[in-house]
């Protein structure tokens, strides 16, 4: 009765709490009779869900999250564990019980949930054919607290990464997906979010990275570092090498991809970066519908693609012999604002790679400028000021060190845009990126007599306001990782763990409700979702969404 009372009612869920009602449920849990325990966590599932974070503590005080982590262990009745799951969806959805959550109920969730229901298996029997994930509400509810959780800063991502089975069982479950084509349900979107939160620094927080950093990480970010070029690379956009290479850029020739040499296959946290991970990715990217998805794929990428060291080269160079590049340019062209941000951001990471820099600047210029506003002309997606940013942001990665990927833009009839938002862009951060832009053109004096003819001068290309030269901290290329948690809208946002983290945050809703409840990774084409830190607008950001999701947190 009093979980019927408490549904979607605040004010009774209150009295619930001032009446010492809370304690009362936690301690049944502990009952012996299943249908007890099916009461119990009804209510509290009821009761955790919505904005009153005063119940979700309640709950945390009097020891509710081990007694229901001790009853997920215990019981084998399908309902009780679909609510005790979405009474700890709907928990983790509160910043400060995602680490108490990871203590209490991480390795149980895991060996309980998301292994099982994976159906991925430590020790396969060789005769035995791969099992498929079953996308079950207990599956949806697990997967959905540990995208919340996920996103809670390093700590959270080290004790994710490092617990045994879990990235194992997700990629199974993903690859499954693929397999069976079902790619657009909250479970896979779930799934995709964590994995993206946990790829997130993996440059920087992985065991042993530090043997993996690349000498060249101190260059400035057009230089580009050791490029592999492969000779089949070329026809990945469709059959013409890129032009234009002066010959003084560095262009060492890696004519294979040089990877690793393994005794054994990689397990654990190992398998978030590795190369083959990036089909999977590519294959979500093409075939899925789901916009928090889409995003969360990108996203990965993005992040896979951030640091400097060995890994990221190679996903560079994978993603470009995947044919990955006309896939994340064909999605600049979605209607989804968050969608376009992470991909846009995405071919920025990638295009740290000279040959891929080389292909995006002759094939994704159009698409990349067709987003950009006109003055105080929005185009018809009307794009936040965050997406802007990151596209102008990307152009100019891309025409960087690369006289003709200046002349790609300036064919793209992009000048008059960026001389548009220079002067008229009510957004300083736009105006500086553009002006960043422009400054940029301008400096190749082989385009000057063709600018000039078009009707510019050098006054269209100077800054409106004072503007330093794009610098980058600590002199590294200025990419951005975007690497935390895909979150429901109500969540948090992604956390890239900047100051993201801090002036967004996370706004989330529980999670055990309906299935719109929590991420931003839905399907949803309301895109107003996330604003971006105050990052310098130079760097990849990476992007947060402010608008509470319901219940899902993040990724």
């Amino acid at each position: 009765y009093l979980q019927h009372l408490c549904y979607e009612n605040d004010k009774i869920k209150k009295d619930v709490r001032q009446l010492k009602g809370i304690p009362v449920l936690v301690g049944l849990l502990d009952h012996p009779k299943s249908e007890v325990h099916r009461k119990a966590c009804g209510a509290l599932r009821n009761i955790s869900y919505g904005k009153d974070n005063e119940n979700k503590v309640a709950i945390k005080n009097c020891d509710g999250i081990p007694a229901l982590v001790r009853l997920l262990r215990k019981t084998n009745d399908m309902e009780v564990r679909e609510l005790i799951t979405g009474t700890l969806w709907n928990l983790s959805s509160y910043e400060p019980l995602k680490m108490v959550i990871i203590n209490h109920g991480l390795q149980t969730m895991t060996n309980e949930v998301i292994i099982p229901h994976s159906g991925w298996e430590h020790e396969p029997n060789e005769d035995s054919k791969p099992r498929d994930a079953e996308w079950t509400t207990v599956f949806k509810n697990t997967s959905g607290c540990l995208r919340n959780v996920s996103s809670d800063g390093a700590e959270a991502r080290r004790r994710l990464r490092e617990c045994e089975g879990l990235v194992d069982a997700l990629l199974h479950a993903l690859q499954s997906a693929v397999g069976k084509k079902d790619m657009d349900n909250k479970s896979v979107e779930n799934c995709v979010c964590i994995m993206r939160n946990l790829s997130y620094h993996v440059h920087k927080e992985v065991p042993g990275a530090e043997k993996f950093q690349k000498p060249s990480a101190l260059q400035a970010p057009g230089s580009a570092g050791p490029q592999r070029k492969k000779k089949d690379d070329a026809g990945c956009f469709g059959g013409k090498k890129a032009k234009g290479r002066k010959s003084g850029e560095s262009d060492k020739n890696y004519d294979t991809l040089d990877l690793p040499k393994r005794t054994e296959p990689s397990k654990g946290f190992e398998l978030l970066y590795q190369p083959e991970v990036v089909r999977l990715y590519l294959s979500l990217l093409t075939e899925s519908q789901n916009y928090n998805t889409l995003e969360a794929a990108a996203g990965a990428l993005q992040n896979l693609s951030a640091g400097q060291w060995t890994w990221s080269n190679y996903i560079r160079a994978t993603v470009r012999k995947e044919k990955g590049l006309p896939i994340l340019v064909e999605l600049l062209r979605s209607d989804s604002d968050k969608v376009v941000r992470a991909v846009a951001i995405a071919l920025r990471n990638l295009s740290i790679d000279r040959r891929n820099k080389d292909l995006i600047g002759s094939y994704a210029m159009r698409d990349l400028v067709s987003n950009l506003p006109s003055g105080q002309q929005r185009p018809a997606k009307n794009l936040e000021e965050d997406t802007v940013v990151a596209i102008l942001n990307t152009i100019h990665e891309i025409v960087t060190d690369s006289s003709e990927n200046a002349r790609s833009l300036v064919q793209a009839l992009a000048i008059e845009k960026l001389v548009a938002i220079n002067r008229t862009s009510q957004s300083a951060r736009e105006t500086k990126a553009a002006s960043h832009v422009l400054q940029t053109v301008w400096s190749y004096k082989e385009l000057r007599n063709a600018l000039t003819k078009d009707g510019w001068n050098k006054s269209h290309f100077q800054p409106t306001v004072a503007v330093t030269p794009k610098a980058t901290k600590n002199g590294k290329p200025g990419y951005d990782d975007t690497t935390l948690p895909l979150m429901e809208k109500n969540q948090d946002g992604y956390s890239t763990i900047d100051q993201r983290d801090k002036d967004c945050k996370y706004k989330t809703d529980d999670g055990s409700a309906d299935p719109t409840e929590r991420e931003p990774l839905k399907n949803d084409t309301n895109r107003k979702h996330y604003i971006r830190s105050n990052r310098p607008a130079v760097s990849l950001v990476d992007a947060c969404d402010v608008k509470p999701q319901p219940v899902d947190s993040w990724v």
